[in-house]
């Protein structure tokens, strides 16, 4: 068995810790950490006493080497809020989330990818959110739960640790395969925005290369904008709004913030300059900009929740899952929203077939 030296940092990094702490906590010395992360020969008693300090199981550490994610092959949206620990961990999480769909696509038959490229439509968001509707089939109704939409249409989705407000979401390619990372930090319609904004990236930004740029992410907003509150819509339900009450009470047809709403609205001029200022002025008063009062049920993985029904079957459970990915147990809760397996006695159909 060979100690990863990638493993090594994966672990660390999702632990936030830097390699002197690690040695600290250890009982090692920094230097002994830094050859072990280059690929030095790691003794087994201190592989032992290195996993015990990151309170990872041992064998994680002797597993194949992983697929490293680099920063600049995904969607951060705010590196510069972001330290660089948090950045870290959370691109660590990308790492053992590719692990578990690994996983649960050894055993299962998930929706096939059913994204189009439209990088020819970056100068274009709007025209792109349009053209993803006529292929999806959705017309201009709105969506009735998005997390759900992406899943059917093959984008992996799990949320991330990071009790933060300084990570958004994040998404990026492994192959044909997409993945949207969330942050449960964030309101439920900050979600739900965050994963249209993510899905703008991989249909606009799959060839473009690094997306961390601002046209980049002004891009993915104005698609996710145009994705959730199509135009005829929007003008159909709102086509005369003279108070900041008619956005809070619209709000919930589009599962959206209220900012978010007058911000669709004043770029489909429904809102003139001075209003559209007045009634966010006003909306911050009452708090919408800090947060969503009255807000919606968040969204939860289908995928996920059919995977666990469908182990119970087998009277498996999320800690046979840890124990196969030698990963702590904590790591599998949060990848896949928290989410409660059910009892044996009251599981649910699982809508998905276990591969033989």
């Amino acid at each position: 068995m060979t100690f990863s030296a990638h493993r090594l940092i994966v672990a660390r990094q999702r632990r936030k810790l830097s390699g002197k702490d690690l040695a600290d906590r250890a009982g090692l010395t920094p230097v002994t950490i830094s050859k072990a992360e280059n690929g030095h020969q790691v003794e087994m008693a201190t592989a032992e006493k290195i996993a015990k300090a990151l309170e990872y199981p041992l064998d994680f550490f002797f597993l194949d080497t992983p697929e490293i994610i680099e920063a600049d092959t995904v969607s951060f949206r705010s590196l510069k809020k972001m330290s660089a620990a948090e950045r870290d961990a959370s691109l660590a999480a990308g790492v053992l989330g590719i692990e578990l769909y690994e996983w649960i696509d050894d055993r299962f038959e998930l929706p096939a990818t059913d994204l189009i490229d439209l990088n020819k439509e970056r100068s274009r968001p709007e025209s792109a959110a349009r053209l993803l509707r006529q292929h999806w089939g959705l017309g201009d109704r709105p969506i009735g739960n998005v997390l759900k939409l992406l899943e059917s249409k093959g984008v992996r989705v799990l949320s991330l640790s990071e009790n933060t407000q300084n990570v958004d979401a994040y998404s990026f390619w492994r192959s044909d395969r997409a993945y949207i990372f969330l942050n449960q930090e964030k309101t439920a319609e900050r979600s739900i925005f965050d994963s249209a904004h993510e899905l703008g990236h991989l249909i606009l930004h799959h060839h473009a290369g690094a997306r961390n740029d601002k046209g980049a992410e002004y891009q993915a907003d104005q698609f996710a904008s145009a994705f959730l509150m199509p135009e005829h819509d929007i003008k159909n339900e709102l086509s005369n709004v003279v108070s900041p009450q008619q956005i809070i009470r619209a709000k919930k047809r589009w599962k959206v913030s209220a900012m978010a709403l007058a911000y669709r609205l004043h770029n489909l001029k429904l809102l003139t300059d001075w209003n559209y200022r007045a009634f966010c002025i006003e909306l911050g008063k009452l708090g919408y900009r800090s947060g969503e009062p009255g807000g919606i049920e968040r969204e939860r993985s289908t995928v996920l929740a059919k995977v666990l029904a469908a182990l119970w079957t087998k009277r498996l459970t999320k800690l046979e899952i840890a124990k196969d990915l030698a990963v702590p147990l904590e790591e599998i809760e949060t990848l896949i929203f928290r989410l409660a397996g059910p009892e044996p006695s009251s599981a649910p159909k699982a809508g998905l077939s276990l591969v033989a």
